[in-house]
């Protein structure tokens, strides 16, 4: 009973770790939560950095196609609700994409690893963002 007991156990703190807001499991929909500060920057669920494109403008992505590929948006959950700093646009491909103080928030595709910064100051216009 007792080794029943500690296996049911097991099970249930699993199935919490990988559901978690920061979990890292294949699910597309997007993170319910949307970013975490590490090393005084935003890092997303995946823990890679996290960036702002300065040519977005007014709280909308300008960063489609080509681009969207090289820095891919941040997405949200469908259960996803607005909190704090943090709001929710709706892309031109319908597409929802978390923004920190209004600004969308990307990834960039160089970023292999947590803790890669590759993308800041590329092309005048990307920075990391900051807390």
């Amino acid at each position: 009973m007792k080794a029943f007991a500690t296996a049911l156990m097991t099970t249930a703190l699993l199935a919490g770790c990988a559901s978690g807001p920061f979990s890292h499991g294949s699910d597309a929909r997007g993170p319910d939560m949307p970013t975490r500060a590490a090393d005084g920057r935003l890092i997303g669920p995946n823990g890679n950095t996290l960036y702002v494109y300065g040519q977005d403008r007014d709280g909308a992505s300008s960063c489609y196609d080509q681009c969207a590929t090289n820095w891919p948006p941040l997405t949200v959950a469908p259960t996803a609700r607005p909190m704090g700093d943090y709001t929710i646009i709706t892309r031109s491909d319908g597409t929802r994409q978390w923004a920190y103080k209004g600004q969308p928030l990307y990834y960039f595709v160089r970023d292999t690893k947590p803790g890669d910064m590759a993308g800041h100051g590329m092309g005048g216009h990307w920075k990391t963002v900051r807390p």
